[in-house]
């Protein structure tokens, strides 16, 4: 079988935010780029954004599972997970700044300002949404409108995609990755779709070339000066590993996520923009907001805690669900031999008593019958830290190893954000494209 060669300056593997950021940026600079991405583009496809396309675009049809059975939705496309994420934005914390020297200050302000990124008009919050802002403020918690990814004039059906928005945005309200793709490839850059990369050669000072394998059979190679990896805090790990880096995915952060359920006899939060209200709880290590599964999977979900937990769907529809995201330690880890480990440490477990907590107050302040209050299963919703700044990369988010081998993505998280970590990835984006065109191409 004859194998693909391809030559370039820059070979980025992996287009979710991080990957997208540096592909635009550098193909804009007047870079030859590629972009190597393992799934496809389902913008086009009747099932973007439907519950059946969403089991064919997530890694092992959306029931990834760690060790402990921490459920973990991974997607595998064009844009990778900001195709399933909330469209919820958030300044990076002062301590990356601070603590590691990773000032993305300028590109996040720049980005805010590119994207229109700002809370939604009242008008569009919804109703359960508004209800459960009020509920916390009254007991004197600090809840307020975020920031949002998303524009509703762009949407043609009215802007009501509720919860499902997190399954894929048909209808073009919320960014994604695949837009700063779209720029990329008008600027010069080749995207290959369906390629599979399994590691980067290189001679313990530099890396050469990208290896991999196009549709599970071609091999495929490209020969770089530069490497950027952004194959999530998941997939940069395994290829590091295959490539000789065998401290890559020693330990991981999850930003562990639950919802906690509670009816009453009002319209439910499944219909309003997903966590487009909200507080972040920086002293306790936690983060809360409005947030459902949507509908189909919210019975699948529940089987997971209990047949009985799964009946509880007629009421779906007048269910307030309240988010609890937590800023766990590093633990567990990426291996090998394929499995993911996360365990919940005494401090995580301790964390998210406490948000449990005031998640129950807040929703019996609602109205939500005592009775009908319960918490669903652990997910895991960030997986980062696998590849950390400080540890195995620089500031620069250099490998120490190599010369010319970078990556940006989650896994480069020191620690776990405890936030909607998009516009941080894309701030990295911008931030190492600029040191790359200074470093490597000056």
């Amino acid at each position: 079988m004859s194998r693909i060669v391809k030559e370039a300056d820059v070979a980025v593997i992996g287009s979710g935010p991080g990957g997208a950021t540096v592909a635009r940026q550098m193909a804009r600079a007047g870079k030859k780029v590629v972009l190597l991405e393992w799934g496809r583009d389902w913008r086009n496809s009747p099932f973007y954004g439907t519950h059946t396309g969403c089991l064919m675009y997530t890694d092992k049809m959306g029931m990834l599972l760690t060790k402990e059975r921490l459920n973990i939705v991974r997607g595998i496309m064009t844009g990778g997970s900001s195709n399933l994420f909330c469209g919820t934005a958030s300044r990076p914390p002062a301590w990356l700044r601070d603590k590691y020297g990773v000032n993305i200050d300028a590109e996040v302000s720049e980005t805010i300002d590119e994207l229109k990124i700002g809370p939604l008009p009242d008008k569009y919050i919804g109703e359960a949404s508004k209800h459960v802002l009020d509920a916390a403020l009254s007991l004197g918690l600090d809840w307020e409108p975020y920031p949002k990814f998303m524009n509703p004039d762009k949407c043609n059906g009215g802007f009501k995609c509720g919860s499902v928005c997190m399954l894929g945005c048909s209808c073009g309200a919320k960014w994604t990755a695949n837009e700063y793709i779209d720029q990329a490839v008008l600027a010069g850059c080749e995207l290959i779709t369906g390629v599979r990369v399994r590691r980067v050669i290189h001679d313990g000072t530099n890396a050469h070339r990208v290896e991999g394998r196009l549709y599970g059979m071609t091999p495929i190679e490209v020969r770089a000066r530069v490497v950027v990896l952004c194959a999530s805090g998941i997939g940069s790990p395994r290829i590091l590993q295959q490539s000789g880096f065998m401290k890559a995915g020693q330990g991981m952060l999850m930003d562990p996520t639950v919802m906690v359920y509670g009816a009453y006899d009002g319209p439910g939060t499944y219909a309003d923009p997903q966590m487009s209200v909200g507080s972040y709880d920086d002293s306790n290590g936690y983060i809360l907001s409005h947030l459902m599964d949507p509908w189909l999977l919210y019975p699948m979900i529940m089987m997971l805690k209990g047949p009985g937990y799964a009946l509880t769907f007629p009421r779906y529809k007048r269910t307030l669900g309240i988010m609890i995201k937590v800023k766990d330690e590093v633990a567990g880890g990426v291996f090998p031999d394929g499995s993911i480990s996360k365990p919940m440490t005494v401090r995580d477990k301790e964390r998210l008593r406490h948000a449990e907590n005031v998640c129950h107050k807040i929703l019996i302040r609602a109205g939500c019958n005592p009775r009908t209050i319960f918490t669903t299963p652990l997910r895991g919703t960030h997986p980062s830290g696998t590849v950390r700044i400080g540890e195995m990369l620089d500031s620069n988010l250099k490998l120490h190893e190599l010369n010319n081998m970078y990556v940006c993505d989650a896994s480069t998280f020191p620690e776990a954000l405890d936030r909607p970590i998009v516009l941080t990835v894309i701030g990295m984006g911008k931030r190492l494209a600029a040191h790359l065109l200074k470093t490597h191409f000056a």
